[in-house]
């Protein structure tokens, strides 16, 4: 489930969006994608700005692509992803 991030501010005190660590699980990051998606579609702003009438399934995409998107893994489903992950790096 994603989860909101905290700014940051920097010397000149603008505000940046904390990054979040990149996903390397193909299927997790589709998975928080989605999630995101629905939270579009249910009204929430992009947190990449004014961009112009993309479909909210890309711009979900590249929320979680750019680390904007924090997400945590339900306890118990973190070894599953783990998992998933280097059999996924495995396969040639």
């Amino acid at each position: 489930m994603p989860m909101a991030t905290t700014p940051l501010t920097d010397k000149a005190g603008d505000e940046q969006p904390e990054r979040a660590a990149p996903i390397t699980s193909r299927f997790l990051f589709v998975d928080v994608a989605a999630q995101r998606a629905k939270q579009l579609r249910r009204g929430a702003l992009s947190r990449l700005g004014p961009g112009g009438p993309h479909k909210l399934e890309r711009v979900a995409m590249e929320e979680v692509r750019t680390g904007l998107i924090e997400y945590s893994l339900p306890p118990g489903l973190e070894s599953a992803a783990v998992r998933a992950e280097y059999q996924d790096r495995t396969r040639t």
